[in-house]
């Protein structure tokens, strides 16, 4: 299909080099756009002379021209000028996680949501497995997509964790796909709620008579999923889960009983056996980043939820603890909705502390005191995640919990959440070390 093809790649992340390591493969003619690619052209690619790379502020302008195909990744905007004038000249465009679809020979089982997508993901993955299935995680998080291919048989099942970057212009659905709660999220990048809402809408639009929508049944929104395919709808609601599931679990949250209730319901689904969804439910601790027990010291807890890139993780994170609290808050304004958070915040009593950090620092403080919030507010603007850290031991009683849970993009300050939460599990250690 694209032996000899002239092919754009737009975006050198981990995608883009499965895509181009793939289609080289298919002796494809690849170009590879990327503003920040500069010297990372040899990263193991060959042949060579089959490969190229633009690079620059103005990557793209006026560049899209004569290829066959172009490929975006997740992190490129679906609607950029360049994209759709290239398509008004009739080139295709696709994604990685079209191009998985369409040669994917095994089923597919779709996660989306706005948050809770990668612990659901994972926990299927870990039931199916358990259950000697052939089955692969991947999409955000797990294996590159395209690199699973050789690997993949008829029996095969991969779990794919879909954003609404991967899903925004999907014109297929998966065998069974999985709607967690949905609120507003990425404002950043869609140019609105209902773009992005209708990006999520198609994880589930394609779906055939023969397929499973599993719909959390507790929120409008995820509910309204029902009207827009035509296969067998399964609702679940965190109301419904067994008792003997909530006991035995090691996830912190009640949060966590929505994921637990979705993971649970495709087991189900699949005839997975009582036995070991029972057994993997008591030994499941989660993912990093996520509400994750980073270490105890001088009686204090530290957990990393920097996963927390929005104001709903952060809400049901607070609302996981009882022990007097003190919260690391703030970073790159998104242009979210804060004041059912900051209201929220009010009414804790064991929210003792909160430190405000980053970009949005001075915005959340005011929001909290017009809230009502009565307890201590520390603005620590963008100073060291060790800084943040020390003043967080310091304000925290015996008995307490330390939260990151910054309901906001890292970008004003780290490379992703994740360099975010590694900065603060290190500060935890330095400080332990330290004796402080």
């Amino acid at each position: 299909m694209f032996k000899g093809k002239k092919v754009a790649i737009l975006g050198l992340g981990l995608e883009g080099r499965d895509l181009a390591m793939y289609l080289l493969g298919e002796n494809a003619l690849i170009t590879i756009f990327d503003e920040k690619a500069e010297g990372q052209i040899d990263f193991g690619l060959v042949p060579k002379k089959n490969i190229s790379i633009k690079c620059g502020k103005n990557y793209l302008k006026g560049k899209l021209t004569n290829f066959d195909y172009i490929f975006r990744s997740p992190g490129v905007y679906r609607y950029l000028p360049e994209i759709i004038d290239a398509e008004k000249r009739e080139v295709k465009i696709l994604s990685a996680t079209k191009l998985f679809f369409e040669r994917c020979p095994g089923r597919i089982i779709g996660v989306t949501g706005t948050k809770g997508k990668g612990t659901t993901a994972t926990l299927i993955y870990e039931t199916l497995k358990s259950a000697g299935k052939d089955v692969y995680l991947a999409g955000n998080i797990g294996s590159p997509l395209l690199e699973l291919l050789p690997k993949l048989k008829k029996e095969s099942w991969v779990i794919l964790e879909l954003s609404s970057f991967q899903l925004i212009d999907l014109s297929v659905s998966p065998h069974i796909a999985v709607v967690l709660n949905i609120t507003q999220d990425h404002l950043d990048w869609h140019k609105s709620v209902n773009e992005y809402v209708e990006a999520k809408k198609n994880i589930v639009k394609f779906q055939k008579e023969g397929d499973f929508a599993v719909i959390n049944e507790d929120y409008a929104l995820p509910k309204s999923f029902s009207k827009e395919t035509k296969c067998k709808i399964v609702f679940y609601s965190k109301s419904g889960l067994p008792e003997k599931y909530k006991s035995i679990l090691l996830l912190k949250g009640e949060h966590n009983w929505e994921n637990v209730a979705a993971a649970t319901t495709v087991a189900k689904i699949l005839d997975i056996k009582e036995s070991i969804i029972l057994r993997v439910l008591s030994t499941f601790k989660g993912l990093e980043h996520r509400l994750e027990l980073v270490g105890e010291a001088s009686g204090i807890k530290y957990y990393n939820d920097s996963f927390a890139t929005g104001p709903q993780p952060a809400s049901a994170a607070l609302n996981s603890f009882l022990e007097p609290l003190t919260l690391i808050l703030g970073g790159y304004d998104k242009g979210l909705n804060y004041k059912g958070l900051a209201k929220l915040a009010a009414k804790k009593n064991n929210l003792k502390n909160i430190i405000l950090i980053g970009d949005l620092s001075d915005k959340l403080g005011k929001m909290l005191i017009d809230a009502g919030y009565k307890g201590n507010i520390v603005n620590m603007g963008k100073q060291s995640m060790l800084e943040i850290v020390k003043k967080a031991c310091f304000l925290t009683p015996k008995g307490g919990v330390i939260l990151l849970s910054p309901a906001a993009a890292s970008f004003d300050m780290f490379h992703d959440y994740k360099e975010r939460g590694k900065k603060f599990k290190a500060a935890f250690l330095q400080l332990n070390k330290n004796g402080q």
